[in-house]
């Protein structure tokens, strides 16, 4: 498939098997990561691997916790908005079970920490593809950056306190019939283009 067709055939998982990730799967997606462009080529991401059944559910539960104190109104970001009202409902999973985790972040203060994650995890999401694995970038644990729970649960895990999260992926195999995640590419909204 030609580099356009690949790109267009990323969607992202949200449903996901109980089936762990094979170690050379997720060193490949891990490699993809750190061969990211990042600003002056700082590479000074850090990326905490979880698949520790424990620990995601740790997560799973301090999440919730911190949406579910939240409020919202009518300026709220809508997908935060929706993490807030699902987690007020319970049940809120906001890493859609997936066996793996991978946390981003980068140096606090560093003005390149957000733009360099995220192209991290787009080499992530473009290997996971390419591996035939289901991947969803997940922004939640970067909302709560700020939260002392969340905070404490992952600098117990080697999160640095000079770090900030600048998200987060869901990496695993699709729950579907074939396992494969679905690639069938979504029609494109309206995008400005300006051409000078």
């Amino acid at each position: 498939m030609d580099m356009l067709q690949f790109i267009k055939s990323r969607r992202s998982t949200r449903r996901f098997a109980d089936r762990p990730v094979e170690e050379e799967k997720l060193n490949a997606v891990l490699d993809a990561a750190c061969h990211a462009p990042s600003g002056g080529n700082n590479q000074s991401w850090h990326f905490l691997v979880i698949r520790d059944k424990v620990l995601l559910d740790e997560l799973r539960d301090l999440t919730e916790r911190a949406f579910a104190a939240m409020e919202y109104d009518e300026t709220t970001y809508s997908s935060l908005v929706n993490s807030i009202r699902q987690s007020k409902k319970g049940g809120y999973v906001f890493h859609y079970d997936a066996p793996v985790l991978i946390v981003v972040a980068n140096r606090k203060g560093y003005g390149n920490a957000l733009v360099d994650s995220a192209c991290a995890l787009e080499n992530m999401m473009l290997m996971a593809n390419a591996l035939d694995l289901g991947s969803c970038w997940i922004n939640q644990l970067h909302w709560l950056d700020e939260d002392p729970t969340i905070r404490a649960c992952l600098e117990a895990k080697g999160l640095g306190r000079d770090e900030t999260i600048c998200g987060a992926l869901s990496l695993g195999y699709a729950d579907t019939p074939d396992g494969l995640p679905n690639r069938t590419p979504l029609p494109r909204k309206e995008i400005k283009i300006t051409m000078l």
